[in-house]
């Protein structure tokens, strides 16, 4: 006789927000436990489920405003919200886009003050770009759900594995949101639909779209015409991947090569392939850019290395104001790309490029660079989300080191990590810190700090933490 599962009973409770959480969850206490709560805001008073129960605290989802939030915005998305089936790819939509960024920012000097133990001088204002169809990069997985009608394409549902319904995506470019429904029509009629888990999605500069299909075993010749006839009809170019991210190529030969992107302030066209890192917020990259260029306080002498360099996103305009740039990049790939755009936009002559794995840099390595360079004036640090921890270090330690440093970052604990390192540890200071609103809608916090050498603390005296004001 089989087993009946125990039915969980639904559980509601009523309480007071005091402050969202960094994934953007309302943060309230009920008998003395804290609860974070989906779709709650500072000030509200809901009424929430409880989903689940640990001995420290509570998980729950809104069910009912009782008092709402002046900040309360009205989603966009029709695939936004908290019950089953609603989309992940965005946890901040009822919240007004300006009072996203004063989130952020709070969530930024926190993290640094709470991890770090450290300030910035200086709160530098937040870079904002546009709110809506920003996204010029997805992954969108695909599943064959039969209950469901068959082929979805999209992001997963909130907290689940399954994927979300999507039909229109507000944060995706409006060309990628329209062709959801078309795509899912085109996986439908293809033999390969079992075994094609996902789509990258990548589009340029200028709007020109490529779809990278994962493909687990070789698509039907009539499947390769399927494809085709869908490219030549939504203007997409057909790229498939049949296993990791190098072997991502183009059904045809000419559509190698064609994607890319612009930074008109310093005349650099970056060529990319869809399945390589670029920034997702085009419009917020050339903004960024900008910025730490401006931050790095160049002249035409300037020796500058910069660090995680990728395609030389930073590289390429840092060389248009430096005497001399070298990007450093763990991907020999991406370093052999570079080059090719510092040929391409007539760079060569002012970079260099070199593949090494930043996550074991030594002291050794940094002294062969100094000493390869005849010195370096500034450094550019944009890594990924497991920062720059040896780097650091190593410049926490160094003698002779840059007189400025500007830090990119896309996780702010790690970016508060090596700040302790380099101030307490090497005496660097803070001279500036602010957020870049790069993914509107999600708790994605991207930021940029300044760093300036100061006098080393002494060995074996720890420093004294500064008091909370």
């Amino acid at each position: 006789m089989a087993r009946r599962t125990k039915e969980r009973i639904p559980e509601f409770f009523t309480a007071d927000v005091d402050r969202l959480d960094q994934e953007g969850r309302g943060v309230a206490r009920v008998d003395g436990k804290v609860v974070f709560i989906q779709g709650a805001l500072p000030g509200e008073r809901v009424r929430y489920e409880r989903l689940r129960s640990k001995p420290s605290y509570d998980m729950g989802r809104t069910v009912e405003i009782l008092r709402a939030s002046s900040l309360r915005s009205e989603p966009r998305c029709p695939h936004f919200g908290l019950g089953p089936g609603a989309c992940g790819g965005c946890a901040m939509q009822h919240l007004e886009p300006h009072a996203q960024v004063a989130f952020k920012e709070k969530v930024l000097l926190d993290t640094l003050w709470h991890i770090g133990k450290v300030r910035p001088e200086t709160i530098l204002t937040p870079i904002y770009g546009p709110t809506w169809h920003y996204r010029h990069r997805a992954r969108l997985t695909v599943r064959d759900v039969a209950k469901k009608g068959g082929i979805l394409v999209g992001f997963h549902e909130k907290n689940s594995s399954y994927v979300a319904d999507m039909q229109t995506c507000p944060i995706l470019t409006k060309n990628v949101s329209n062709l959801l429904l078309p795509l899912r029509g085109l996986i439908s009629g293809l033999s390969i639909r079992q075994r094609l888990p996902q789509v990258e999605v990548a589009v340029g500069g200028d709007g020109r779209t490529a779809m990278v299909f994962r493909v687990l075993e070789p698509p039907s010749g009539e499947d390769l015409e399927r494809m085709l006839a869908f490219g030549r009809e939504h203007a997409v170019d057909i790229w498939l991947q049949p296993k990791g991210p190098e072997s991502a190529h183009p059904v045809l030969p000419e559509n190698e090569g064609v994607l890319g992107l612009t930074l008109p302030e310093f005349g650099v066209r970056i060529g990319f392939k869809p399945t390589d890192f670029t920034q997702v917020n085009h419009a917020l990259n050339e903004v960024m850019v900008g910025r730490a260029v401006r931050l790095l306080n160049l002249d035409e002498n300037s020796r500058v290395a910069d660090f995680f360099c990728g395609l030389g996103n930073f590289t390429l305009p840092i060389a248009r104001r430096a005497a001399e740039v070298i990007g450093i990049e763990g991907s020999e790939g991406l370093v052999a790309r570079a080059r090719q755009g510092a040929e391409e936009n007539g760079l060569s002559q002012k970079t260099r490029f070199r593949a090494r794995n930043l996550f074991t840099w030594s002291m050794e390595d940094w002294t062969a660079l100094w000493n390869e360079m005849g010195g370096i004036d500034r450094i550019l640090i944009d890594p990924p989300r497991e920062g720059a921890l040896a780097l650091s270090r190593v410049l926490a330690e160094a003698e002779r080191v840059p007189a400025r440093i500007v830090y990119v970052s896309c996780n702010p604990a790690t970016l508060a990590r090596d700040c302790a390192v380099l101030h307490h540890e090497g005496g660097w200071r803070i001279r500036a810190a602010g957020i870049m609103n790069m993914f509107p809608h999600t708790g994605h916090v991207e930021s940029m700090a300044v760093l300036e050498p100061g006098p080393k603390p002494e060995k074996g005296l720890a420093e004294e933490a500064p008091e909370e004001g």
